[in-house]
């Protein structure tokens, strides 16, 4: 049983939605106050009334920006001033466009770099002084399997982010070390979220034939290790990772689950 988070404050960048808003839930039925960060105020309130209707902390809605420096800073300070202090960082924010290399332009890999790998690396920056004041120094970076272990046709500029995320990990959790601070990173597959809904419903048939346990992931299946991350009793656990993803790295081809 791990020590509850009853009264920590925690940050949930792209809150609103998707793995993000499943981070969130999770935290909140922990019992720790969220904030959950995104750029649509709308999603915003709508996401912070269901989440604290559901769970058992008190939410709020922060409007930001990651890929925005001054964003990123006054965001850690509106948690701040809301909730006295901040505990621990979610860095979910991110995005998946769809699109080749053929076809893909330097716009296409500026704004997948500015949101997936700028915004992750802005956000923990701005967060460096509350973390440090806090007893519980905690970021949780949500990376994926995609970039680091696999690959997926029209997804090489969100792969190339995502294993960019972890470099960045691995050194900066050594920097950070000093003031108590862990830094890890969950790695999902293919989870149910708004986003996969909209790749159709074959896709989601086809990637579930091709996991062990036979079905695509919950949102609260990466809050929960983003959870364990976030624990009294993960304290001595930092540049680590966790892959969420059903066994669906492990097998060689199909006919291994025959």
């Amino acid at each position: 049983m791990f020590t509850p988070l009853t009264g920590r404050s925690v940050v949930v960048t792209g809150g609103t939605k998707g793995i993000g808003k499943g981070i969130a839930r999770t935290f909140a039925e922990a019992g720790a106050r969220i904030a959950v960060v995104g750029r649509d105020p709308e999603a915003g309130a709508r996401a912070a009334s269901e989440l604290q209707a559901a769970g058992g902390g008190e939410v709020s809605f922060i409007r930001a920006d990651v890929s925005s420096g001054a964003d990123a800073e006054r965001m850690v300070a509106e948690t701040v001033e809301r909730f006295g202090g901040l505990d621990v960082l979610c860095a979910n924010a991110g995005i998946f466009p769809d699109v080749r290399l053929e076809q893909m332009t330097e716009q296409d890999i500026d704004a997948i770099f500015a949101t997936n790998v700028k915004g992750t690396m802005l956000t923990v920056k701005a967060a460096i002084g509350a973390l440090s004041r806090s007893d519980h120094g905690r970021v949780i970076i949500t990376s994926s399997i995609t970039g680091p272990i696999t690959g997926y046709p029209g997804w090489s500029h969100y792969g190339a982010t995502k294993a960019g995320q972890l470099g960045f990990m691995r050194t900066v959790c050594i920097e950070l070390a000093k003031y108590g601070i862990t830094v890890n990173a969950v790695m999902p597959g293919n989870i149910i979220t708004e986003g996969l809904a909209g790749l159709g419903e074959d896709y989601q048939k086809t990637m579930a034939a091709s996991i062990p346990l036979k079905r695509l992931g919950t949102v609260d299946d990466i809050g929960y290790a983003a959870l364990y991350f976030a624990s009294k009793e993960a304290g001595y656990v930092t540049g680590q990772t966790i892959i969420v993803d059903g066994g669906q790295i492990l097998p060689e081809s199909l006919e291994a689950l025959a």
